[in-house]
């Protein structure tokens, strides 16, 4: 069956988003009816922020970590009988405007994790965060059997089965590594990665963002360190290698626009493999 907005829930984490939260929400709900924002114990006015909107907010007494608000996201999306949610962050770094597309992604590739890859303006994102990613990129492929664009990006689509993934391990932005490889494993799901837009704040835009949650040198070691224990548990690092060479990105742009920006040129795909 076809997915279309009333059978998916968009889940929004938020901790200390009073600056942009509303409209986050607001742009999210222009595209789905069915969104839950879980306040992760944030000390401003993020909740207030969210009077009268209707949504279903989750609140935690205190700060839990972006893994328990996806965990408790994901809850209660299978509680009210969600086929998939598709994940935003609360600081407006992603836009709604591309929630269509992660759907008609999803449709197109049935089962698997899509991936709003930011690869549109890539140049606004921080050099230090484009090495990061490109880096974590190279690491992760050898945990999950092949490989991936933008896998610490949150804008994501899951699929019920995935959010049903029981003792997925890993807190904070751990958790959505950790998450992939699970899918991986046990259910043998691919990611599909969509081009969206990287947005940061620049000279070239009054746009106000607040400063990352995401702590590079910190958030980057817990991640990686993870990621190597789980490669080295899965498989010898040769068969690891060998494998995640054998399966190129998957890259969804009707577009074309990247088509082959991101993976070899004789094993480009664009579509499931």
């Amino acid at each position: 069956m076809m997915l279309s907005p009333e059978r998916i829930a968009i889940v929004i984490p938020a901790l200390n988003e009073a600056l942009r939260i509303r409209g986050v929400v607001e742009s999210a709900l222009s595209h789905c009816a069915n969104v839950i924002v879980i306040d992760d114990g944030s000390d401003d006015d993020t909740s207030t922020q969210l009077v009268g909107l209707p949504i279903t907010l989750l609140r935690h007494p205190r700060r839990m970590g972006k893994g328990a608000s996806l965990r408790d996201g994901f809850r209660e999306a299978l509680q009210r009988g969600f086929a998939a949610v598709i994940t935003m962050d609360g600081d407006g770094q992603h836009s709604a405007d591309d929630i269509p597309r992660l759907l008609d992604a999803a449709n197109r590739h049935p089962g698997d994790v899509i991936i709003g890859a930011r690869m549109r303006r890539r140049s606004q994102q921080p050099t230090y965060r484009r090495i990061a990613n490109d880096f974590g990129d190279w690491g992760i492929a050898f945990a999950l059997g092949y490989q991936v664009v933008d896998n610490q990006s949150g804008q994501r689509f899951y699929p019920a089965a995935v959010m049903r993934l029981d003792n997925v391990s890993g807190e904070d932005f751990v958790f959505e590594a950790q998450i992939l490889i699970a899918a991986a494993q046990q259910l043998g799901t691919r990611c599909v990665s969509v081009p969206i837009e990287s947005r940061y704040k620049t000279v070239h835009s009054d746009e106000q963002f607040r400063a990352s949650h995401f702590k590079p040198v910190r958030d980057f070691l817990r991640i990686a360190v993870h990621i190597a224990t789980q490669a080295v548990r899965a498989r010898t690092v040769l068969a690891a290698y060998r494998l995640q060479r054998q399966h190129p990105p998957i890259i969804d742009d009707p577009s074309g626009e990247f088509g082959t920006a991101f993976a070899p040129a004789a094993a480009q795909q664009t579509g499931s493999a």
